[in-house]
């Protein structure tokens, strides 16, 4: 039998045949992807094959179907393996807040980067914009004016307010969308927007710590009622990337990579070389800086955690 894998429990997977019968299914013995090492190696969204077992209760997975992409990050525990978040994603969607929790540039650029390295066209959601002052509002302009000049689409929401709510519909309508973003930034009020029946668990923001409240645990794939499937993942802290080698960075930043034929240097990493195109349209003020920090600290090897000012850059 065939069918999609619509969660994942670590242990156990639900499988959706065509029919739209759901089975339990588990994996024999040890599975493993080539090539890829992974602390899951069978993620949300991806066909598979698998046999029912002989209580034609549950089922046991035998073959993964080739994905077309997927999008990973670095495992929390194991540093030098692999999450999968989700496989055969057409959209992922990276809801962003300015505050309650805040969103940083470098969390957004580094899943940026990750969706360029997997093929996968990405759209940033900035939510929460009923609820911000003015200082806050312009952040969300000059994030927006940033992003929007390299070609990605920016849409302001407001998933309690029902605001460009029909808009993001329509993005998703006939297609797989993966929501991502840190926890408490709306994921579950946004689904539950889009499909009320779905009644995804929501949880306030801790007063404490400013963070989100973990609702959802595992990733899991929902049918939508105009068309398609949403993919709602569990909030996460930070966005690790792996597998990236320093001279290809360059080619996951887009505007990087129109100027990387104009450096001096073909292997040019846009950091010490001299006669750098890259840095150059730095000095001119024709890439954002809050961009060019986020390679940079990709290019070390940092993580993330840090604070930004776009309008200083650092």
């Amino acid at each position: 039998m065939t069918g999609l894998v619509t969660k994942s429990t670590g242990s156990w997977y639900f499988v959706r045949t065509k029919d739209g019968t759901i089975y339990e299914c588990r994996i024999r013995g040890k599975f493993r992807m080539k090539g890829i090492k992974s602390t899951n190696p069978i993620s949300v969204g991806d066909h598979v094959d698998f046999e029912l077992e002989p209580s034609k209760e549950t089922g046991v997975i035998n073959k993964i179907h080739d994905r077309k992409n997927y999008i990973v990050r670095k495992s929390v525990n194991l540093s030098k393996q692999i999450h999968i978040i989700a496989a055969n994603i057409d959209i992922a969607f990276l809801l962003i807040t300015i505050d309650n929790p805040p969103t940083f540039p470098g969390f957004i650029d580094r899943f940026l980067a990750t969706a360029e390295a997997y093929t996968i066209p990405a759209i940033l959601l900035f939510n929460k914009v009923d609820a911000y002052g003015d200082s806050q509002l312009e952040m969300v302009e000059e994030l927006t004016k940033i992003y929007t000049d390299i070609g990605y689409l920016c849409v302001e929401i407001s998933a309690t307010e029902n605001f460009n709510i029909d808009v993001v519909k329509e993005l998703m309508q006939d297609k797989v969308s993966m929501f991502s973003g840190h926890s408490g930034v709306g994921k579950s009020t946004l689904i539950n927007a889009i499909e009320s029946t779905l009644n995804i668990k929501t949880a306030a923001i801790s007063e404490q710590h400013k963070q989100g409240l973990h609702t959802t645990t595992f990733a899991e794939m929902h049918e939508l009622s105009f068309g398609g499937f949403i993919i709602d993942t569990p909030g996460i802290k930070g966005f690790g990337v792996v597998d990236f080698e320093p001279q290809e960075i360059t080619d996951y930043f887009p505007e990087f990579f129109v100027l990387k034929q104009d450096c001096k240097f073909n292997n040019c990493l846009h950091h010490k070389e001299p006669n750098c195109a890259v840095k150059e349209a730095l000095e001119n003020d024709e890439i954002a800086a809050s961009r060019y920090f986020s390679y940079l600290q990709m290019l070390s090897g940092d993580e993330e955690h840090y604070r930004l000012n776009t309008r200083s850059g650092l």
